[in-house]
C-alpha cells in the first residue's frame, strides 16, 4: 500500500492470500482511495470458488484470474483491462517503439532499420516485441523460452541464442540494441 501510494502503478495485479491484510482488503482500501479508485486492479489467486470470485468483482476488481494460469492469457487480460481503463486512443501509441535505427509497429506488425523494412520470422517478431517491452531488464533464456516459445515447448536453451544471433543480423545496426549479458541472458538497450 505504501509504494502504490508512492508511486501508483499502471495496474495491480492482486493475490488474495496475502500476510496482514486480505487481497479483498486491499482491493477495498484501493477503491475507497480517490488517487486509487480507479486503478486496473486484476486478482490473481488460487480461490476459485464462484463466491470468491463475485466478492472480488464486486469489491471492484476489474478482472478475476485462477490459478493454475496461462501467462499468455494474463498478459491478454492485463491488455483488455488497460484497453477499457485507458480507452482506444491512449492505447494506440503503445504498440510503436521508435529508436534512433529502428521503428517497430507491433499492432502493424512492421519493422524498419533506418527507414528501410526488415522481414522477420514469426518468432524473431514475438522475440524482439518481449525485448524491447522489457526493455533494458535482463531476461533469461529460459524466461526467454516460456514467454516467447510458450509452456509447452520442449526446446534447448540453445535455440535462443541461435534466433538472437539471427534477429540482431536482420536488424543491423539496431540488432546492437540486443546486449548479451553473460551468464545470465539478454537486454534490449535504448
Amino acid at each position: 500500500m505504501q509504494a502504490i501510494a508512492a508511486a501508483p502503478p499502471d495496474l495491480v495485479i492482486l493475490d488474495l492470500n496475502l500476510p496482514g491484510l486480505s487481497g479483498f482488503e486491499v482491493c477495498r482500501l484501493l477503491r475507497a482511495r480517490p488517487t486509487t479508485q480507479h486503478l486496473p486492479i486484476i486478482m490473481l489467486t488460487a480461490r476459485t470458488s464462484e463466491g470468491d470470485r463475485i466478492a472480488g468483482l464486486d469489491l471492484g476488481a476489474d478482472d478475476y484470474v485462477t490459478k493454475p494460469f496461462s501467462i499468455r492469457e494474463l498478459a491478454a487480460r492485463v491488455r483488455a483491462v488497460l484497453r477499457r481503463r485507458l480507452g482506444p486512443d491512449a492505447m494506440r501509441g503503445m504498440g510503436v517503439y521508435r529508436g534512433r535505427h529502428l521503428v517497430a509497429d507491433f499492432e502493424a506488425v512492421t519493422i524498419h532499420v533506418d527507414g528501410h523494412p526488415v522481414k522477420l520470422t514469426r518468432r524473431e517478431f514475438d522475440l524482439l516485441r518481449f525485448l524491447v517491452e522489457n526493455r533494458n531488464r535482463v531476461l533469461s533464456r529460459d524466461r526467454l523460452l516460456e514467454r516467447v516459445w510458450g509452456y509447452d515447448r520442449f526446446i534447448e536453451t540453445r535455440s535462443v541464442d541461435v534466433h538472437v544471433g539471427r534477429l540482431r543480423s536482420k536488424l543491423g545496426p539496431a540488432g546492437r540494441q540486443i546486449e548479451t549479458v553473460v551468464g545470465l541472458g539478454y537486454r534490449f538497450v535504448e
